[in-house]
């Protein structure tokens, strides 16, 4: 683009120092930052954060500036706002699965990306207490049962099983390491007595003890009996190769 397009709006969220030098330093690459009407926002921002941005600027494209919770916490506004219209991109500030999911490059080609690469459909994840994944649901410690759809997953024990959104839907993974999952399909036989295996669906359903369960990096603040993910109806527009 040779100018800015002032459909795009930058959000800075939190009080990230890496995200204040990348959005504000007067190097090349972050110019193109500084010239985007930009709004900060704190950490996860909500409803009363984000609508106004969404009333006041009307944009095309919001750049997320800041982790891949922020980016669940402003995508979850266009769900539960009805805008899911709105395209989004991620400029992480720290380690980002959103990126590692979907190949997503780094530096001055990020920020490219983020202003003027195509925003792509992309499976939108929804869990059972009415939040979204971005990038990665994670269960530690689970003893118990998982399915994806009619694929039996995981059965006993496994120190990690990993959720997260490929192109054809819902991916999960049962293991010791808590690498993404790639999409790979290695089901356990139904009648296996224990195992852990790999599947893509429309819905991952776990049920036992659920130690820690985290979307995105944040913690539930309790430890849980069940989880469900699904896919929505509808996707969302996220800038990625």
């Amino acid at each position: 683009m040779s100018t800015i397009d002032s459909k795009l709006v930058l959000l800075t969220c939190g009080q990230d120092e890496q995200a204040r030098r990348l959005r504000d330093n007067g190097s090349r690459r972050d110019a193109r930052l500084a010239a985007l009407p930009s709004v900060s926002l704190p950490t996860t921002p909500g409803k009363t954060d984000v609508d106004p941005v969404l009333a006041d600027h009307e944009p095309r494209r919001l750049v997320v500036l800041g982790t891949d919770a922020d980016l669940a916490a402003v995508l979850l506004r266009l769900l539960r706002s009805d805008r899911l219209d709105v395209e989004l991109a991620h400029l992480p500030t720290t380690r980002s699965d959103v990126a590692a999911l979907w190949g997503m490059p780094r530096g001055a080609a990020a920020v490219t990306l983020a202003l003027e690469g195509t925003a792509r459909p992309t499976p939108l994840v929804r869990d059972d207490a009415g939040g979204v994944l971005a990038g990665r649901g994670e269960i530690r410690g689970l003893q118990g049962e998982c399915y994806c759809d009619d694929a039996l997953v995981l059965r006993g024990a496994a120190p990690h099983l990993v959720v997260a959104a490929v192109a054809s839907g819902i991916a999960v993974r049962a293991g010791r390491t808590g690498r993404l999952p790639d999409g790979t399909v290695a089901p356990v036989p139904p009648h296996a007595p224990h195992g852990r295996g790999a599947a893509v669906g429309r819905a991952v359903q776990v049920g036992g003890e659920l130690k820690a369960v985290l979307a995105d990096g944040v913690a539930h603040p309790r430890g849980l009996q069940r989880r469900t993910w699904y896919r929505h109806t509808s996707d969302w527009l996220l800038a990625r190769p």
